[in-house]
């Protein structure tokens, strides 16, 4: 039977990193010491294509074999056109490519690969290059430690492509939305509906004592985090059920790099243990929909994971959007 799986991940991260301070307890609490940061003129393509081009260098695969570029980010270059346009010229994949963005953050990877596994399974297209890239840096207020000690930038590309196997080796899958949570993490102005005016650039304290605009991300720490709690266990359920499978059928579970508190929170109320959890954000930080392939990868690379593993994906977070799945590393 034809068969979408991961053939390939690489991830790319910028140069240029800010540590959080370690005797701070912030940082103990959420586990995040530094956060790879883009430069002025670096950009969520320039990231996205470094990892790309990382992909296609470090495992001899040929541009030409790309039938579909997906690109996730919340960090395009411009309104319009699409970014993954600018990705398809600068990485010189075939004209017979399709590309268009998918708009999601914490939930975009799982979300991507559901798009992957429908092009290749339903015979459409062979082989997906999927971009995962956020620069949420460029939104976040320098005195706002409510989100500048979390989000790093940083960028993954994963091959997904097409085999005869009996086996599902993506998926099933199970997502959700609750939109009511849309203002606890959001960037106000600079859409149509709240365009920037100069009123947008006028910075209030909350408070705790952070600066933000409204050009700047805003973030409920504890809405978002009672969410998680609320939702992330269910999903789980869902799952499960869904799969037939128990926590125990499960080699590792690689959850949306949030930060360690909030991880570690879920672990222990889905009793997952600790040998088979990822956490792989201590020197990266919160890189929205690139951390879980970046946490795929690293657990791979130190051999946490290993191929013929079952793995269970999660992310949740700004939306409010979730999503969950199982994957097989072939």
């Amino acid at each position: 039977m034809r068969r979408a799986y991961i053939e390939k991940i690489e991830y790319y991260v910028p140069e240029n990193y800010e540590a959080n301070a370690p005797e701070d307890t912030i940082t103990a609490k959420i586990g995040i010491a530094k956060r790879h940061i883009a430069k002025a003129n670096e950009y969520a393509s320039d990231l996205g294509v470094k990892a790309a081009n990382k992909l296609f260098n470090a495992n001899d695969i040929e541009r030409n074999q790309i039938d579909m570029l997906i690109y996730c980010t919340q960090s395009p270059d411009y309104i319009l056109p699409t970014t993954a346009c600018l990705l398809h010229e600068s990485l010189n994949l075939p004209k017979e490519c399709a590309a268009f963005d998918i708009n999601l953050g914490c939930s975009g990877y799982v979300y991507g690969l559901s798009i992957a596994k429908s092009f290749i399974e339903s015979g459409i297209v062979n082989n997906v290059l999927f971009i995962t890239s956020d620069t949420y840096s460029k939104y976040i207020n320098n005195r706002d430690r409510s989100v500048k000690v979390l989000f790093g930038d940083g960028a993954s590309a994963t091959l997904v492509s097409c085999m005869d196997s009996d086996q599902e080796l993506i998926g099933p899958f199970v997502f959700g939305t609750d939109g009511t949570g849309k203002d606890n993490l959001i960037i106000k102005s600079g859409g149509l509906r709240d365009p920037i005016t100069s009123k947008s650039n006028i910075e209030e304290r909350d408070s705790f004592g952070n600066y933000r605009s409204g050009r700047n991300l805003f973030m409920n720490g504890p809405d978002v985090f009672n969410f998680s709690l609320r939702e992330v266990p269910s999903t789980i359920r869902s799952l499960l059920d869904k799969s037939g499978n128990t926590l125990e059928d499960y080699d590792h579970f690689v959850f949306h790099q949030a930060n360690r508190f909030m991880l570690e929170k879920l672990r222990k109320v889905i009793k997952i243990p600790l040998e088979k959890f990822s956490y792989n954000l201590e020197n990266i930080g919160n890189t929205v929909s690139s951390s879980i392939p970046i946490s795929i990868y690293e657990d791979f690379s130190n051999g946490k994971i290993k191929v013929g593993d079952q793995l269970m994906l999660v992310g949740f977070g700004v939306g409010y959007s979730w999503a969950a799945c199982n994957i097989i590393m072939v």
